[in-house]
């Protein structure tokens, strides 16, 4: 075999496949590119997802003649003035954009330098290269791309549909909209009926507030309305944006969205720093929705491993990863209680009389809200059952029931019944009765609060055993009660392994275990905070737990997943009645603990429903 070299329209071809993907990342490219030319407005029109033709037009600082002519040759680029590519400052380059895009399209390059008299245009078609010609255009620049892949019409094959094309172009433009807030960003579809199907005007907030407004323009109101400042530094470190509360999720991670010095990336080290600090706060299988900010000196990062320049390799990985996870922590922590509040549209939604069941006709009885909705249902309720009938009755005071573990009276130390009118100083409020036995009505100066009295008992037990493994007491480890007859709970050998390896710290949380030969171990404390738990399905959930983390690095997190199935078995039950003390004892604690809007496998712990929910269930508003 003869070695020779390859012609340069080849070359630049396999250097389309490594950056021009599909026509999103041709938009990536281009915007990213203006976005470098300091420009303050940037319009996208796509046609058939891409294939039949990019436009990207942007009033950005322009090109003259002669640069016009090296921008489409490989390897030139005017973002690395000393040659050192640790020193990139700019979303691009590695020079290979415009000839990549130009060896598989036909691409138009038109642009006018800021204070030129004339504008010039340039076409490369299939790798060839035109002459620079006069053209009329505004100071910025203009670049079409049409018939992309028309050079390779293989690469055609393995496009996906247009819809989805369009999908991903969306994509690039919204992580790149979010990224820079003081940027107007616009994509039009379509040929001769084109339709806008984004708009983002250039914020007139600054600062935080100003990406706060982009981000929920992008990510939607519930995200602005819900998202808490993460803002934290670290040496050379520095990191920025918001984070959704933990009953804010999503069934993937794709929306969220992590940038390093303003290049939108999809890191494993990022996205594992952000599943470590929202892990007990999460439900399984669901991920966290929230953009941030990394800014470091360029020495410190690494941004030329990818072609696509979606990946990033960190010079200190451990210190961005602490800081991902303490801010992330730290930030989420001073969010409190805080829950998303759309208990109330969700129950006013699901709670509407179907219209058959309506009568038009009926007669507007008492009430200023009754004609309004329209009239009533044809048939009066039910008459309700004599049992149903007495529990309905004014709230009597405490029952007669042991007190709860974990739990002290209320400040006023009073029933429900005699509670004093709510007060601004309780912000979920005071405990009314207790439903079912599970869960706690509470009312607040603008509506009620429905609590589930196990979720939220759990994350209060949860961050005591939490608090444990970072300052015990005085002993060492926290309070426990001995088993007058030591239980013997049988598991395999490798379970069995796991929980001795692990028995100093258990010992520390409270549960003392022995080893009681091959198969089985023999508990002979557990914690005080538990009560009574049924200790065999307490032993095995934690050696499962054991074993999930077993691979985990830190043991920190390790214990901390011991700690949720601690808390889970030793929280008050479903089904449990509860007096007016502990009822509002537990809503207290809840307003002090953090996190206590979600419980420690990460479900909410309560609802909330203002005024103006209820009263448009009764149809008042």
């Amino acid at each position: 075999m003869v070695i020779r070299r390859l012609p340069e329209t080849l070359i630049n071809q396999i250097a389309a496949g490594e950056v021009v993907e599909r026509p999103a990342a041709v938009v990536k490219e281009l915007v990213e590119n203006a976005i470098d030319a300091g420009a303050g407005r940037i319009d996208v029109a796509v046609r058939d997802g891409g294939r039949v033709l990019i436009t990207v037009v942007d009033d950005g600082c322009g090109l003259g003649p002669d640069e016009l002519t090296l921008a489409v040759e490989r390897h030139a680029t005017s973002k690395l003035p000393d040659d050192d590519l640790l020193a990139v400052t700019t979303l691009g380059f590695r020079g290979e954009a415009l000839p990549s895009i130009g060896a598989v399209s036909r691409l138009t390059l038109t642009s006018r330098a800021r204070g030129a008299g004339d504008a010039w245009s340039i076409t490369v078609e299939g790798g060839a290269v035109g002459a620079p010609i006069p053209a009329a255009h505004p100071p910025g620049t203009r670049i079409e791309v049409r018939d992309l892949f028309y050079a390779v019409p293989a690469r055609l094959k393995f496009l996906k549909a247009p819809r989805t094309e369009l999908d991903h172009i969306e994509d690039v433009l919204q992580r790149l909209a979010m990224a820079h807030p003081d940027i107007g960003f616009t994509l039009t579809v379509g040929g001769d009926q084109a339709r806008p199907l984004l708009r983002f005007p250039p914020s007139r907030e600054q600062g935080a507030e100003a990406r706060l407004v982009r981000l929920a323009a992008v990510l939607g109101r519930d995200f602005g309305d819900h998202a808490v400042p993460v803002a934290a530094t670290r040496g050379d470190l520095a990191l920025s944006g918001f984070a959704g509360l933990p009953t804010l999720h999503r069934p993937t991670s794709r929306e969220q969205y992590l940038y390093v010095n303003g290049r939108p990336v999809r890191d494993k080290l990022l996205f594992g720093a952000v599943r470590g600090a929202y892990g007990d706060l999460m439900p399984r299988d669901r991920h966290p929705m929230l953009a941030l900010f990394l800014e470091l000196p360029g020495a410190e990062v690494d941004v030329n491993v990818h072609p696509a320049k979606v990946e990033v390799r960190f010079r200190d990985a451990q210190a961005v990863r602490g800081l991902l996870v303490s801010a992330l922590r730290q930030a989420l922590a001073g969010a409190g209680h805080r829950v998303v509040s759309t208990g109330g549209a969700a129950v006013a939604a699901f709670s509407a009389p179907p219209a058959s069941s309506v009568s038009s006709s009926s007669p507007a009885v008492g009430g200023d809200g009754a004609a309004a909705g329209g009239g009533f249902f044809h048939r009066p309720p039910a008459r309700p059952s004599l049992a149903l009938a007495e529990q309905a009755t004014a709230w009597q005071g405490p029952a007669s029931v042991a007190p709860l573990p974990g739990l002290e009276a209320a400040p006023s130390g009073r029933p429900a019944a005699d509670m004093p009118p709510v007060a601004t100083a309780y912000p979920l409020g005071v405990a009314r009765t207790q439903l079912h036995k599970t869960y706690i009505v509470a009312e607040t100066a603008d509506g009620m609060i429905l609590v589930d009295q196990h979720a939220a008992h759990e994350r209060l037990v949860y961050e005591r055993f939490k608090a444990a493994l970072v300052a015990p007491g005085a002993e060492g480890r926290l309070p426990s009660q001995g088993l007058l007859i030591p239980e013997v709970v049988e598991l395999s050998g490798a379970a069995v392994r796991r929980l001795l390896a692990e028995a100093e710290a258990l010992a520390r949380l409270g549960l003392v275990l022995e080893s009681f030969g091959n198969g089985a171990v023999l508990v002979r404390e557990v914690p005080a905070l538990l009560g009574q738990p049924n200790l065999p399905a307490l032993v095995r959930d934690l050696a499962d737990q054991l074993a999930e983390w077993e691979q985990a690095s830190a043991l920190t997190e390790r214990l901390e997943a011991v700690c949720a199935s601690l808390a889970c078995h030793g929280s008050v039950r479903a089904g449990r009645t509860l007096s007016g003390e502990e009822m509002n004892a537990l809503l207290r604690q809840m307003e002090a603990v953090p996190h206590s809007g979600q419980c420690g496998h990460g479900r909410p712990t309560y609802v909330e429903l203002k005024r103006a929910d209820i009263e448009r269930l009764f149809e008042r508003r």
